[in-house]
């Protein structure tokens, strides 16, 4: 019986796109070149950079009172608050303890005042990006505060969460009588972009609630979407949850 042998696959094949193309289109790490068997130097480099990148802005802690200080500009009152997540090596290692806030925390917002009508709370966490908060959080709040004002959703204040995770926006919505909880927080940093931005929009926030509850817009950076269209984006996902989610009927009331 003849075996007929499988023709040889060619060592190399070349893209029919010309690698200036890509490179116009992605930061992915596509057509970087060869040297022998291994990377040009420039890439090389380059990936060690971006991987320190990366690393700091997981360990680098937000300026809140800078923060803070911008939002103040834009006439928002601002809370600090903090996870029960020690410090950031505790917080990496125990996710479980950055989605429950710190008991001080928790009698600290057990006596603030209830949001009027409900509505809309805001959380900003530092997260996984210390440098995604500080680039993109402020101009993101900047472009949404007048398109939810002009929908009759006034946003009074905002709460700040040291070593916090997405769902530590639950108890906060909760303990505030909130129907929708708005959380930007810093994603985990890629080798392409450490200061993406992440918002997570929660209708009826309270403790224990699935991530399958949550709406998302991601990839919030100057090289992504740009903060502008995400508050465009993000004042319709909060239209969309006062009208399809259980902060209806409160607001009939």
């Amino acid at each position: 019986m003849k075996i007929e042998r499988l023709p040889t696959l060619p060592a190399r094949t070349e893209s029919s796109v010309a690698c200036d193309m890509l490179h116009r289109f992605t930061d992915a790490r596509v057509a970087l070149g060869r040297a022998g068997s291994s990377l040009p130097t420039k890439a090389h480099l380059d990936f060690v950079g971006d991987h320190a990148r990366a690393r700091d802005a997981v360990w680098a802690a937000v300026d809140f009172d800078a923060l803070s200080h911008q939002l103040s500009a834009l006439g928002l009152a601002t809370t600090r608050l903090h996870s029960r997540a020690v410090d950031r090596a505790t917080y990496l290692r125990r996710p479980d303890l950055g989605r429950v806030l710190e008991n001080e925390s928790a009698a600290r917002l057990s006596t603030a005042a209830l949001l009027p009508n409900g509505r809309v709370a805001l959380v900003i966490a530092d997260g996984l990006s210390a440098e995604a908060v500080a680039a993109n959080a402020a101009p993101l709040v900047q472009a949404l505060l007048p398109l939810l004002a002009a929908q009759g959703m006034d946003v009074v204040s905002a709460a700040f969460v040291e070593q916090g995770r997405v769902a530590i926006g639950d108890p906060i919505g909760a303990a505030l009588g909130a129907d929708i909880v708005v959380v930007l927080i810093g994603e985990r940093p890629g080798l392409s972009a450490a200061d993406s931005l992440g918002c997570y929009v929660t209708s009826s926030p309270r403790p224990g609630l699935p991530d399958s509850r949550r709406n998302c817009i991601s990839n919030i950076r100057s090289g992504g979407l740009l903060p502008a269209a995400a508050a465009m984006r993000l004042a319709t996902l909060v239209a969309s949850g006062l009208v399809n989610g259980t902060g209806t009927a409160r607001h009939k009331r």
